[in-house]
């Protein structure tokens, strides 16, 4: 049987540095990993991560709770988390709550009970049960997209923010780019400009409630009660809260929806009362996906960063693996504006072809 004394005699280094290179518990020059990996694969090598667990205690596993996962998404942070598992040495416990809280609590405890170092969760709409669990084993644990309630928050990309029993955070911003969509609109001329709101309860919910309400403020624009609708974050819900908002006495003449499966929703009541987007009615969404310059009109669009939050959060969760009396801290990422013209902007001119590009594509 091949041992890691037999790996390190080949490639001409030492056993902990093999050990370094197998485990990602410290840098190692690119030559040097090369020569053990190829060692490795020369002696048919396999680490005995089970023997190493029950020397160290930890199983180098995370387990994450992801609702939703065929949920574009959900599907970029589920990849910004593997891509940040993997190049740290661990391996991915993965299940979906379906933001059901009871069915939550029973997720967590099965991922705990599989002995994972820490977990990463994106929390329901009545997340107290599942968090009470994780306390109380005092489980480390990253909350990513939806924040659970506590005693401060950060407020900005990578600075500390308060947190309680050692647990850390990680979302995008969601006020600020609300804000900016409702002024867009207001700018183009739109004075009834109605939302889409997602689940109730959800801090993402919330907290592009406030942009909508801080973007009609900025912008002089009364707030009216009947232009918010709940599409409780998925498309059926939006299919009748956008039929709601078109049924009021002043209908809105811009909707911006609050996720993209709402967005999907909208579309539907949009098309089943025969009106045309921008001519009839401008739409934004909160959330880019990849068929969103597709639709015609193609869709203005908040952009989330949704890989780069899923690597934010195993980086928060392997700190507080190594440091876990380390302050807590909340992460924002901020997120980008996709300016397209479902809003009611004209298509932007394609880019001036240089005479010499013309004169190389002319066909003979």
């Amino acid at each position: 049987m091949t041992t890691m004394v037999d790996v390190a005699r080949r490639a001409g280094v030492s056993v902990a540095t093999v050990s370094h290179v197998l485990n990602g518990t410290r840098p190692v020059r690119p030559d040097t990993r090369a020569a053990v990996l190829g060692a490795i694969d020369e002696l048919g090598y396999t680490h005995n991560t089970l023997a190493r667990s029950l020397v160290t205690a930890r199983t180098r596993s995370i387990g994450l709770a992801v609702s939703a996962i065929s949920n574009p998404y959900f599907t970029e942070i589920l990849q910004g988390v593997e891509a940040g598992a993997l190049e740290a040495g661990y391996s991915l416990l993965i299940a979906d709550p379906h933001d059901d809280p009871r069915h939550e609590r029973k997720v967590v405890q099965l991922l705990h009970e599989r002995r994972v170092d820490g977990m990463i969760v994106a929390p329901s709409a009545e997340p107290a049960e599942m968090v009470g669990y994780l306390d109380r084993r005092k489980v480390p644990t990253v909350f990513l997209d939806r924040l659970v309630e506590d005693d401060g928050d950060g407020d900005g990309d990578d600075r500390a923010g308060r947190g309680r029993s050692g647990r850390d955070q990680v979302c995008a911003e969601n006020t600020g780019p609300v804000r900016q969509l409702v002024e867009h609109l207001a700018d183009l001329g739109h004075t009834r400009i109605g939302l889409v709101a997602g689940l109730p309860g959800l801090s993402t919910t919330t907290e592009r409630v406030r942009g909508y309400r801080e973007g009609l403020r900025g912008r002089g624009l009364e707030f009216a009660p009947e232009l918010l609708a709940g599409g409780n974050s998925e498309a059926a819900g939006a299919q009748d809260a956008t039929g709601h908002l078109l049924a009021a006495p002043e209908p809105p003449t811009a909707i911006i929806t609050a996720n993209n499966a709402m967005t999907i929703g909208a579309l539907r009541a949009l098309r089943e009362r025969g009106l045309e987007v921008p001519r009839d009615i401008a739409l934004a969404c909160f959330d880019d996906f990849s068929w969103a310059d597709l639709f015609a009109p193609r869709l203005t669009a908040i952009a989330q960063p949704g890989k780069e939050i899923g690597a934010a959060a195993v980086r928060l969760l392997l700190e507080r693996l190594e440091e876990p009396d380390r302050p807590p801290r909340t992460v924002r990422l901020p997120c980008t504006f996709v300016h397209r013209t479902s809003c009611g902007c004209p298509e932007a001119a394609p880019p001036a072809v240089p005479p010499a590009a013309r004169e190389r594509n002319r066909t003979p």
